[in-house]
């Protein structure tokens, strides 16, 4: 995996702080503080990405944090931070050994969704890591 690193803009608000992501329009995060809303806004990412990664969408490069304009409609901004996201790498062939009707139900669904098996794979372990890193 690759990793990349995307600014949030920090907004103060009555309970905490609210982030926004200036490249994922309408990705928000929220927490008590500052700690909070960085891991809940890595977490959100990382379910947001694998979202766009599962659909086909491309992925954007990050913007430099320093040349986002800032938001005049907005709370006024209480910081800038970047938050990381690890993106996937190079393919490699594995094999696994998995019981046959897990595979065909795997490969029934991959077919419902114009997917292929490595690519259905590949996006419930997505999924999976990225929820147990809650």
């Amino acid at each position: 995996m690759s990793s990349r690193y995307y600014p949030i803009i920090l907004e103060r608000m009555e309970d905490g702080l609210n982030a926004t992501f200036p490249d994922f329009p309408g990705l928000t995060a929220a927490g008590t503080n500052a700690a909070d809303v960085v891991a809940n806004a890595e977490t959100g990412l990382a379910l947001h990405i694998a979202g766009m990664i599962e659909d086909g969408d491309s992925i954007p490069e990050p913007s430099d944090i320093d040349t986002v304009p800032v938001d005049e409609d907005a709370p006024p901004e209480a910081g800038r931070l970047l938050v990381r996201a690890d993106l996937p790498g190079r393919a490699t062939r594995v094999n696994v050994t998995i019981d046959e009707a897990l595979l065909a139900a795997i490969d029934a669904e991959a077919k419902r969704r114009e997917t292929s098996r490595s690519g259905f794979l590949a996006a419930a372990a997505r999924r999976e890591l990225a929820q147990r890193a809650a």
